[in-house]
């Protein structure tokens, strides 16, 4: 029999009435069956959430820190098991799922180290001025309230992770709803959170149905949203709620840029490799995956055959093979979009270079040349593995090629020019800047998110603790400074 993954209320592991099966995009086997938590049951995290929030805000920084650095260790003692839950029920190949629980063990030891030196206090003199002689403002930060956490598909361990660890480490409650189709790696961290100390109510992990989200989003005992996610949804959160604190990370059409001066084989065959193992990368299903090139008319011609070459090299298949680079998306539907944003742009004129192939859920690495601006797949995020590149001369064109979209999330420059590049992160309409690298390239401690209508706010465990906290001064008055 296939087991029941429970979920996690209030700290304590329980089930409802009914269940939601999750299966392998790859080959549609059952993985596992999640329980789904009644309204009752979503009501009672929600108040014992509420109900926690001044204890564990007061918890001692030691106690949070402890709890983090053992999440971190025992994601570290069972990696490979992890890597197969994620493999199965996402479709990510193992070498890339194995990385993803790398991560994940990483951003718990930072959210771990930031518990510790989070909310030192802050003195200011305020004797500046002679109306504030004597006087000294000390500020801390404090907890918004509780944090209505919502995770994506993509990343169904490391995304859980961004949410979850920056709300213990600050002391804030949190409601964490992991994605539908991937809700099992998920509720692993809540059996590791279960070996800790934390206060029972300070965390819950429910795999919510998305019809039922709008309640949630709506309840005032959750002044916090953070959303990772698609354009549409996120938009939608934020102006159903205008009042509440929401950060958004969500899409982006990524540009990897290559300027006439990364011009030598080796520039190009790294570039080349770059680009071609990060527009493929969890079946291009990444926010931060290289969905165009823009390439110098000077290294244009040199250029495309290299990243040909490197796409073809890309092995795809079955997931669960350590030589896999490409998997399966995540369902047969998502593979449907996919192929018909391609014949789209195909049927309007561009030049189809490589693949252009689906079979099931699986799209064979694609490449685009000469695709007309107005189709879809050169205005929206494509989030599967296709590739558009164009020519264009000079860096200004080649700058303002990656500011003509909606999106602005990261952009990658191949120059080893340091005045270019300062002007790339003057010039360039993005939340992140990635010299000689495709834009791919995300430190889980670094700011990221973006700009225009790729969200608001800041993911980064030291950057989310902000977002879930406030700035509170106190102002001592009849010092002697």
């Amino acid at each position: 029999m296939t087991s029941i993954h429970a979920f996690w209320l209030a700290g304590r592991q329980t089930t409802g009435e009914t269940t939601l099966d999750v299966t392998s995009p790859w080959d549609g086997r059952l993985v596992g069956k999640a329980a789904v938590p009644t309204d009752a049951q979503v009501e009672e995290a929600v108040a014992a959430a509420y109900a926690v929030r001044d204890e564990f805000a007061a918890t001692p920084a030691h106690v949070r820190a402890a709890a983090l650095d053992h999440v971190s260790r025992r994601l570290v003692e069972r990696t490979e098991e992890i890597a197969q839950l994620i493999s199965a029920e996402n479709g990510k190949p193992i070498k890339w799922a194995r990385g993803e629980v790398g991560r994940a063990v990483s951003v718990f030891r930072f959210a771990s180290e930031e518990a510790r030196r989070f909310n030192g206090g802050e003195a200011q003199r305020l004797d500046t001025d002679a109306g504030g002689q004597g006087r000294l403002a000390f500020t801390r930060r404090f907890s918004k309230g509780v944090v209505l956490g919502i995770a994506p598909f993509n990343f169904p361990l490391n995304l859980c992770a961004h949410k979850i660890a920056p709300a213990i480490a600050s002391g804030t409650p949190i409601i964490l709803k992991p994605a539908p189709a991937t809700p099992l790696s998920g509720l692993l961290i809540g059996e590791l959170l279960a070996e800790t100390e934390l206060p029972a109510g300070s965390w819950s992990i429910l795999p919510v149905a998305n019809e039922k989200m709008p309640a949630l989003v709506q309840d005032e005992r959750l002044p916090v949203i953070s959303f990772t996610g698609s354009e549409k949804v996120g938009y939608a959160i934020l102006d159903s709620v205008p009042r509440k604190h929401c950060t958004l990370e969500l899409g982006g059409n990524g540009a990897a840029v290559v300027l006439s001066d990364f011009s030598s084989d080796e520039d190009l065959d790294w570039a080349a490799s770059r680009i071609a193992t990060f527009s493929n990368y969890q079946g291009g299903q990444s926010c931060i995956s290289v969905q165009r090139v823009i390439a110098d008319a000077s290294v244009y011609d040199r250029l495309v055959p290299r990243v040909l070459a490197a796409i073809e090299a890309q092995n795809t298949g079955d997931p669960s093979d350590p030589q896999t680079d490409v998997g399966p998306l995540v369902n047969e539907d998502a593979a449907k979009r996919v192929e018909s944003w391609v014949d789209e742009a195909v049927q309007a004129g561009a030049q189809l270079l490589a693949g252009g192939k689906r079979d099931g859920a699986s799209y064979a690495p694609t490449v685009l040349a000469d695709v007309p601006g107005e189709v879809t797949i050169a205005v929206e995020e494509v989030f599967g593995p296709v590739l558009t590149i164009k020519k264009v001369d000079g860096e200004a064109e080649a700058f303002a090629a990656v500011n003509d979209s909606k999106y602005g999330l990261q952009a990658g420059v191949f120059t080893h020019d340091l005045q270019t590049a300062f002007r790339a992160h003057r010039a360039l309409e993005v939340g992140g800047v990635v010299i000689g690298d495709a834009p791919s390239y995300r430190a889980d401690q670094m700011p990221y998110g973006g700009v225009k209508q790729s969200g608001v706010g800041r993911e980064g465990v030291r950057f989310a603790m902000d977002d879930y906290t406030y700035e509170r001064v106190m102002v001592m008055t009849g010092l002697d400074l």
